[in-house]
């Protein structure tokens, strides 16, 4: 078995798509209007509308509505980044802090409300 991507279902798929490029720096890859994949050297984000949802099974997915996933990204320097995304990052939930195993990491949302941690080791 060999791990694809972590899905995020959204309301807004040009939004989300947009934030995620710009605060990854890398350019998505649009198979649909309903889908997109950012991908990572690390791995792949996917994107997608609530259309797919019920192609797969009818609301099994609700857009905004992650409470337990916390999607993480290794970067090299969180303090350096904190700072280039400062005009992105709406809904800062924990700044640049080391956390107590030595990790330095930036916990924000997107704009959907979905927890992202950017961290260096």
């Amino acid at each position: 078995m060999q791990f694809a991507s972590v899905r995020v279902i959204t309301a807004d798929v040009a939004r989300l798509v947009a934030f995620y490029e710009r605060v990854l720096g890398v350019s998505a890859t649009w198979a649909t209007e309903h889908f997109a994949e950012v991908r990572t050297d690390g791995a792949t984000l996917a994107i997608a509308g609530t259309a797919t949802v019920r192609m797969f099974a009818p609301g099994s997915a609700r857009p905004a509505d992650n409470h337990g996933a916390i999607v993480e990204f290794l970067v090299d320097d969180v303090d350096r980044v904190h700072k280039e995304l400062a005009d992105v990052l709406t809904d800062v939930v924990n700044g640049p802090a080391t956390m107590p195993w030595g990790n330095r990491s930036l916990l924000f949302r997107d704009p959907d409300g979905n927890l992202l941690n950017f961290f260096s080791r």
